[in-house]
């Protein structure tokens, strides 16, 4: 699967973790940045992010900041984003099947960076039930 993945610079460390773990499950990884933790400004990364999966170029995307929240609201303003903040396994199942979520975003301050691993695993492997569902996303796009 091809993902993009951005962060801030309380993100940054998780964002190279998941990143390795990324490619080590054998994903193309799209690394949108920052290269290091200096100060950055979030919304400048979800935007990059939530383009990427506007357009296409990604299956996914995965975006990181202190507590996942600033990228979230971000990256649910471009049509065609469903972000999700992400704490755990029933969210990460729950938004793949029944909303068909394309972007999840974490909280470097608030999680668990092993815990964050097998959420994303999750959020990736799951599929969207369609279904019942279909017409519910479809009322998401205005």
């Amino acid at each position: 699967m091809r993902i993009s993945i951005a962060s801030d610079h309380a993100g940054f460390d998780l964002k190279e973790d998941l990143r390795q773990h990324l490619s080590e499950k054998g994903h193309e990884v799209l690394d949108l940045g920052p290269t290091n933790s200096n100060r950055t400004d979030y919304p400048d990364y979800a935007k990059k992010v939530a383009l990427s999966v506007q357009h296409s170029e990604v299956e996914r995307g995965v975006l990181v900041c202190g507590s996942g929240i600033g990228m979230c609201i971000t990256a649910n303003r471009f049509k065609g984003v469903r972000a999700v903040v992400l704490h755990d396994q029933y969210d990460a199942q729950m938004s793949r099947c029944h909303n068909d979520a394309n972007l999840a975003c974490f909280g470097s301050r608030v999680s668990d960076r092993s815990a964050v691993k097998e959420l994303l695993d999750i959020f990736l492997t799951t599929s969207f039930e369609g279904g019942r569902h279909t017409p519910r996303v479809a009322k998401i796009e205005i």
